[in-house]
């Protein structure tokens, strides 16, 4: 809703001269006019998302909903067209892999990782005996998903779905996943106040949509509801489920990096472009520590793709079936790549060994907390100091880059961290 300080305008109309008051009584009544026309759209807006549940209704029926059930948990929805923003928006800001992974896989989410991988042994053990999915591999989809349930997301499901069915793009997608809702709501598993999650409708410690819960979800306690909203046991459980059912091939690695070698022709390079294990050996490609190929654990035979994320120039990594399978949870590289290398590091594993194409390395959460407060006591408004640099924080480093004379992209990188830090006397580097 628009909100106008009708006080202030009619205050500042008493100073003005006759003219000047004149062109100001014109444009406050332009404000009220526009005020309440924007009233009249979202009123009508609410009106036809009303109609459209209504509409709705037979379709879910068929679907498995009841009537009656409808009727429950759609009672007195209000459409949030915030998620019809977000369905839209495009943002200009795309972060660069060396700097998405700098903030998934750092040492705040290892040591978390590890302290989940002690404290739910007993289950990640019986997980892996009934999916054969390793624990690592569970662990880490959850640290990536929600922070290992900090974050599973705080819009009403039923509220999001049902305005994404009535309104924007991909209602049909949308409304089989509204329905799911309903259903899931109707089985009792979740209660209502509990289905919350993303924009989109993931939900729950490890992001499932409504669909795939049907699916997918188990009731790995026995206490007869699936649920992965309050109980990680259900929820690392209907995770290795799904990377089972996914494909999953028990006791085989994602992959690992390699090196290539000179001249190699990166044409064939490509998660899909598979090939024998033994052929790439043949190109001269090696792990990255110099071992042959033959002493990786892996079978000559074993079809394999070359996986380049940042161009020949960055780490390069040989990719299994199972890279895939973690690929089909999120459909991105960069975000498999992220489940794989902390289920690595939580077996214990280094770095990559390779260094990222950049001069200016990304920022681990903790640094870029570090650099909110140093943008904050340069006198910068960027909200919450939280980690997560939004539009607020990267205005306010676009300012610090052009003040310092750096090429001014809002990016936050190593560069602005370390000479933000030396301007204010700070010599330590928060842990990355």
């Amino acid at each position: 809703m628009v909100a106008i300080p009708w006080a202030r305008q009619l205050v500042a109309l008493v100073f003005l001269r006759p003219a000047e008051r004149r062109v100001a009584r014109t444009a406050v009544a332009a404000f009220a006019l526009l005020a309440t026309s924007v009233t009249q759209v979202c009123a009508q807006t609410q009106a036809e998302f009303e109609n459209c549940l209504v509409r709705l209704q037979p379709a879910a029926q068929k679907s498995g909903v009841q009537p009656a059930s409808y009727e429950l948990f759609t009672r007195g929805t209000q459409a949030d067209f915030t998620v019809i923003e977000k369905l839209n928006y495009q943002p200009e800001f795309r972060l660069a892999i060396w700097d998405y992974l700098a903030g998934l896989v750092d040492d705040e989410r290892i040591a978390d990782g590890k302290a989940n991988l002690a404290s739910h042994a007993e289950v990640l053990k019986r997980v892996e005996a009934a999916y054969g999915v390793d624990p690592a591999t569970v662990v880490a989809v959850w640290g990536v998903e929600s922070n290992f349930g900090r974050i599973t997301g705080n819009y009403p499901l039923v509220q999001a779905l049902g305005t994404l069915s009535c309104f924007g793009r991909r209602q049909g997608y949308f409304k089989g996943e509204f329905f799911a809702a309903l259903r899931i709501l109707q089985r009792g598993d979740i209660a209502p106040e509990r289905l919350n999650g993303s924009w989109a409708g993931a939900f729950g410690h490890t992001q499932f949509m409504p669909a795939t819960y049907e699916r997918l979800a188990v009731d790995f306690d026995g206490d007869g509801r699936r649920d992965l909203v309050d109980n990680s046991s259900d929820a690392l459980a209907s995770t290795a489920n799904f990377l089972r059912r996914g494909g999953w091939q028990s006791g085989q690695s994602w992959g690992f990096e390699v090196r290539l070698p000179d001249g190699f022709n990166t044409s064939l390079a490509g998660r899909k472009n598979k090939r024998a294990l033994s052929e790439w050996a043949d190109r001269g490609v090696v792990a990255v520590d110099g071992r042959p190929m033959a002493n990786t654990g892996l079978a000559a035979e074993e079809k394999t793709g070359i996986l380049l994320p940042a161009g020949p120039r960055g780490p390069a990594f040989i990719v299994t079936r199972n890279f895939d399978v973690i690929y089909g949870y999120n459909a991105a590289e960069s975000y498999a790549l992220a489940i794989a290398h902390l289920s690595d590091r939580l077996r214990g594993a280094p770095p990559f060994t390779t260094p990222w194409p950049t001069d200016d390395p990304g920022l681990s959460r903790a640094e870029r907390r570090e650099l909110q407060t140093l943008l904050v006591a340069c006198g910068h408004d960027i909200g919450a100091i939280d980690g997560a640099l939004g539009d607020k924080s990267r205005a306010a480093i676009k300012l610090e880059q052009s003040r310092l004379g750096q090429e001014a992209t809002g990016r936050g990188g190593q560069n602005i961290l370390r000479v933000l830090r030396a301007e204010s006397g700070t010599s330590h580097p928060a842990n990355r």
